[in-house]
């Protein structure tokens, strides 16, 4: 399990590191109701709506019980304005670098889909790890940083990786996978908010909780300019690439503002869609009758 909170100690240190240790708490669905009432699938999801559950696009998972016409009225889950001209810009410009990446990416994504389903993370966030590493399990960085997911030695043996001697396990891709949903978690639950989890597991979460203080905001559109250039990329970067390769924002691409008018929207839509379709009842049941 792992801890809500960290010491000050080992905040500092995350700060630096841009991870911290664990080794209690609730997994990122624990935080959220998951509790399925007519709904036709078992996807598990987070959700703040009674009676409700939504996959990881933002879709309740009622709604594959719905027409093609009436899917294609749902409410979508839009780009935020502020990602707009980056994503479209980052696509073009990296378009022959992202052809590569998708014709090598199936055996990697694979085990990330399998580990992030185990731990209850939305699978969509394993386009993280083209970000840092462009799916190279074997490379390190300057600073120290190594692995499919870019983890430094001190948090990676926190989070029960070896790092010692000729035996680096940040170049597993299984072992250092887990790893990394250890962190993603944690993250997620100091901010309930996968747009300021992508941030603080670039910087740090010290740096993202200074530019919570310094704009008097959680909503990453509004404080990211109090974070690091290098911060803000990374985070538009794991949306245009998420855009890449679905062709379509989910929930990880959201801010908590975002997720909660977007959830609010859908439940609204499926309630009228019942509505509509009890009404429907009724009049054939009257024709019949008569």
């Amino acid at each position: 399990m792992l801890k809500r909170k960290l010491s000050k100690a080992l905040l500092i240190a995350f700060s630096f590191l841009c991870m911290a240790a664990t080794s209690g708490g609730k997994t990122v669905s624990d935080r959220f109701d998951t509790t399925f009432t007519n709904c036709d699938t078992t996807l598990q999801q987070e959700t703040t709506i009674p009676g409700h559950s939504f996959d990881s696009t933002g879709l309740c998972t009622c709604l594959p019980a719905l027409t093609d016409s009436q899917l294609s009225l749902a409410p979508k889950i839009e780009l935020n304005k502020h990602a707009r001209d980056f994503v479209q810009h980052y696509l073009q410009q990296e378009s022959f670098f992202l052809e590569k990446i998708k014709a090598k990416s199936d055996p990697y994504f694979d085990i990330i889909d399998s580990v992030f389903t185990k731990f209850d993370l939305p699978i969509e966030l394993k386009y993280l790890a083209v970000i840092e590493s462009k799916l190279n399990n074997t490379i390190s960085s300057p600073a120290g940083a190594a692995g499919l997911w870019q983890i430094m030695p001190v948090p990676a043996r926190q989070f029960g990786l070896i790092v010692k001697g000729k035996v680096d396990e940040r170049k597993h891709s299984y072992k250092s996978t887990v790893a990394a949903a250890k962190c993603l978690i944690y993250l997620h639950n100091m901010f309930d908010d996968w747009l300021l989890t992508l941030a603080a597991y670039n910087s740090g979460p010290g740096r993202v909780l200074s530019a919570i203080k310094k704009s008097g905001s959680r909503n990453f559109w509004v404080l990211q300019n109090f974070l690091p250039e290098e911060t803000r990329k990374h985070v538009k970067k794991f949306i245009a690439m998420h855009y890449y390769f679905e062709g379509k924002g989910s929930l990880t691409t959201l801010t908590k503002t975002e997720t909660q008018a977007h959830i609010k929207a859908v439940t609204s839509f499926v309630e009228k869609q019942k509505e509509m379709l009890a009404d429907t009842a009724t009049t054939e049941t009257v024709i019949v009758n008569r």
